[in-house]
């Protein structure tokens, strides 16, 4: 299907550009929520004579995007999870509590504007983008962890997970027997030999 694009969509084009479309995409998306019209000689005579108060329309909203970028970019929210030892998390952040997050900072987004390419299923600290306007977007980092000192750590640009495995490896290691059998107990050496023999 031809539509006539009412304002830039990404990946396809910008206001005035006439697209082919899946039906699907422009009947399910595009047309109901106003980005495009139908590409007839009806429709693009309306668009011809609206052209210029949908780009001074598009220009004011991108205004505004500006404006509210500047409450938002760059902010960092922390949420707290629960995970394993492995990081993983039981569940995933989802863009609702993105957006939750970020309304509690004082930041206006809707669910809508929050561009999550996967689920966030691990602890760390993730950029994730806030598009405000089809033309103006901006990057906040979640720092998703397991306590508000983990969050701390991770804010201070400290790999917990890789930190955590280190000390499990520094942890207790066994002397090695070339001599022993297995299923021996490891020989006493001299020194606890004597103490024995003392007691």
């Amino acid at each position: 299907m031809d539509v006539i694009l009412l304002e830039r969509v990404e990946k396809l084009g910008h206001i005035g550009d006439v697209v082919t479309v899946k039906d699907g995409f422009a009947r399910n998306y595009l047309l109901p929520r106003k980005k495009a019209l139908r590409a007839n000689a009806a429709n693009k005579k309306i668009f011809d004579a609206n052209r210029a108060q949908i780009e001074a329309d598009n220009a004011a909203r991108r205004t505004d995007a500006e404006a509210a970028s500047k409450d938002v970019d760059g902010k960092t929210v922390t949420l707290i999870r629960q995970a394993s030892n492995t990081g993983q998390l039981y569940g995933s952040v989802s863009v609702r509590d993105i957006v939750d997050a970020l309304e509690a900072d004082g930041a206006k987004v809707s669910k809508q504007m929050v561009v999550l390419e996967r689920p966030i299923k691990a602890i760390g600290v993730e950029t994730v983008r806030i598009a405000l306007h089809p033309e103006v977007s901006v990057s906040v980092k979640v720092n998703v962890a397991r306590s508000p000192e983990e969050a701390e750590l991770q804010a201070q640009g400290v790999d917990v997970m890789a930190a955590m495995f280190e000390k499990d490896e520094a942890g207790f290691t066994e002397e090695y027997d070339p001599n022993a059998e297995p299923g021996d107990i490891a020989a006493a050496t001299a020194e606890e030999t004597e103490e024995q023999a003392e007691a």
